[in-house]
């Protein structure tokens, strides 16, 4: 089983393939995962095998953390592209997640001003005003929707609660371009169904949809790191240039990363 669980609440930096020299703030516990979703293939692992025990972090202690970080950085270096939201879940899902991004927007122009805020979401909880507003003011709003087939959408992403993929597209609408869209793509097997959405059968209908959100940009991507079940695939280069080339010629600035 793939266990990359990540410390709380810095880890990093790291190299990010979309983002390049990227701080982590992980807003979960250190010793878990919490997620809305349960994908087949997080790095995380799967939700049930790496239960957290121990508390969220407050607001205080996660400003007082990347506060501690950015000095070091800025009189160590090295100096950070972005400082990502992201780790073990779903970061939205902090009751304080607003706040946090206030914090870290008001440390990043006293540090480094010429790094950007991102946020890795799975796209869950930008119904709520807090979270929409928050993401709103950040410089990446990076939001998946792997496929717009509910099916395909309940084998892989395995959301853990209500989910509704029509609502999610509404949502990210009302952002009015303001987001990144990311999406996944794969081949293989679980539980021995099919996984490859590389297909026009997946992709056709998803690109309609992601022309109707019209997003700023668009990252595809593809397994890089273990997975909890392995019998899933990359996505070719072709196949990734293929639908690559869709997006960018239905005029949304597309990046590809194999």
């Amino acid at each position: 089983m793939s266990t990359v669980i990540y410390p709380s609440p810095i880890f990093g930096p790291v190299h990010s393939r979309r983002l390049g020299v990227s701080l982590g703030i992980n807003l979960l516990p250190e010793d878990g995962k919490f997620c809305t979703f349960d994908c087949i293939y997080c790095e995380c692992g799967f939700n049930e095998d790496h239960r957290p025990k121990k508390k969220l972090l407050s607001r205080e202690q996660v400003r007082e953390a990347l506060e501690a970080r950015l000095i070091d950085m800025r009189q160590n270096g090295p100096k950070p592209d972005v400082l990502t939201f992201a780790g073990n879940g779903e970061p939205t899902a902090h009751p304080q997640f607003a706040g946090i991004i206030e914090d870290t927007l008001a440390l990043r122009d006293t540090y480094f001003p010429q790094a950007k805020v991102s946020v890795l979401s799975n796209s869950t909880f930008i119904h709520k005003p807090e979270v929409f507003d928050a993401l709103n003011k950040i410089d990446n709003n990076i939001l998946k929707l792997d496929t717009i087939d509910t099916d395909y959408i309940r084998l892989t992403d395995r959301p853990t609660g209500h989910y509704d993929v029509r609502e999610i597209i509404e949502g990210m609408k009302a952002f009015k371009g303001n987001l990144i869209i990311q999406t996944m793509f794969m081949k293989g097997k679980y539980q021995g169904q099919d996984v490859d959405n590389t297909s026009d059968r997946y992709v056709l209908p998803w690109l309609e949809t992601v022309k109707e959100i019209a997003p700023r940009q668009v990252m595809i991507y593809t397994i890089d790191r273990e997975t909890p079940d392995h019998d899933l695939e990359k996505a070719t280069h072709e196949e990734l240039d293929r639908i690559g080339k869709l997006i960018k010629d239905s005029g949304i600035p597309v990046s590809v990363s194999y």
